[in-house]
């Protein structure tokens, strides 16, 4: 157990995160435990008094069914854990989670502009593919049991979707691939090409957050440093015995 354990939190933070949470959400919609409806969206829902902020988030977290529970949270680490480890574009966990934000709510407003769909992993899956096969060109992919370019698996992916479950998922599965190239054009295009600025750059407050010097990155998850004394004379004692001078032996 002790090595699964720490197998599992070697694992890149922000993919671990995302795919345990789709996992073990879809398995408890699916086995009955938790409702669909607390899960997807729809802008009216914002209107209401509390607003459903969280629907937001939890319109991500649903996967297809059966096997698809597997399959798309697999998928879910593995480009993710694409761009966390080795995608210079995401260099801080930050980006990555900005990434995310700024993807999905693309992903948001088109679809409820021109869909109506209410879930949205399945484009975020191919968004993140999309990003992540984006600077892969040359190389190989398998999709199952077919080996095709890099730079084609989110369109490999688009068409099983039209195959498997339909247009509708089609039309989603392209939100997606307009929000990451979106993206890629804010980020990347218009700055190396049209001399421009990177309209969305990763908020500060963000940074903020996650870069706060209490939290330490450790091969095993995330540690918390207790404060350090000023005077560099650390230890569980008061300072007002400490002060006292050397300690004396009695007797």
């Amino acid at each position: 157990m002790s090595d699964v354990t720490s197998l599992y939190f070697s694992t890149p933070p922000v993919a671990r995160t995302v795919a345990t949470v789709v996992f073990l959400s879809s398995v408890a919609v699916y086995t009955g435990m938790l409702s669909t409806y607390g899960f997807f969206f729809h802008y009216s829902m914002l209107l209401k008094f509390p607003p459903a902020i969280q629907r937001l988030i939890t319109s991500f977290l649903i996967t297809s069914k059966d096997l698809g529970v597997l399959f798309d949270t697999y998928f879910v680490y593995n480009y993710l854990s694409q761009l966390e480890r080795g995608n210079a574009k995401f260099s801080k966990k930050e980006d990555l989670i900005w990434y995310l934000m700024f993807v999905g709510g693309v992903i948001v407003l088109v679809n409820q502009l021109f869909t109506g769909a209410a879930m949205y992993l399945h484009a975020l899956l191919i968004a993140i593919c999309y990003t992540a096969t984006q600077d892969q060109r040359g190389m190989q992919a398998h999709f199952y049991v077919v080996t095709v370019p890099a730079q084609l698996m989110p369109w490999c992916m688009l068409l099983a979707q039209l195959l498997f479950a339909g247009w509708g998922s089609f039309l989603l599965g392209l939100t997606g691939i307009f929000a990451a190239h979106l993206h890629d054009f804010l980020t990347r295009i218009y700055p190396d090409f049209g001399r421009g600025p990177n309209w969305i750059p990763t908020p500060g407050v963000l940074s903020w957050i996650i870069s706060t010097p209490r939290i330490q990155n450790t091969g095993f998850g995330t540690s918390y440093a207790p404060p350090v004394d000023s005077s560099g004379r650390g230890g569980p004692l008061p300072d007002s015995w400490r002060s006292k001078g050397p300690g004396r032996r009695l007797g």
